[in-house]
């Protein structure tokens, strides 16, 4: 029992690593600041699902949920900057593994989320 528990406890903590080294090699974590600076010339991107969205996003972000962002990578172009975001930086850091896998170079998403952001928001 107790050998059961800590292999499970191990490859957690091993998927966990993974997933984090993974992750800083596909994406730039961006503070607002430069979040700012740098989006308007970029492809903005909100992986929030749709109500999320409709509830409050950036102004001038198209809403690709990461549930459907296989299906829809056409509509993201490989050569320009991608600036992604989420509620917390969770779904945008997967957003961005999927992205990677598939070629995409130039990915930044926003530290903290949309939960930590002061800038413009519109809402529908």
């Amino acid at each position: 029992m107790l050998y059961t528990i800590v292999a499970i406890l191990g490859a957690i903590i091993l998927y966990t690593l993974y997933m984090y080294f993974s992750q800083k090699k596909a994406v730039t974590p961006l503070s607002q600041e430069e979040f700012i600076k740098g989006y308007r010339k970029a492809q903005l991107i909100d992986v929030r699902e749709s109500n999320e969205f409709e509830a409050g996003h950036i102004l001038g972000a198209r809403n690709i949920p990461v549930s459907q962002l296989k299906t829809r990578m056409k509509e993201i172009r490989p050569d320009k900057p991608v600036y992604l975001y989420c509620q917390s930086g969770i779904r945008s850091g997967r957003a961005a593994l999927i992205l990677h896998k598939k070629g995409y170079q130039d990915i930044s998403h926003l530290e903290g989320g949309f939960k930590k952001w002061t800038g413009k928001v519109k809402v529908k």
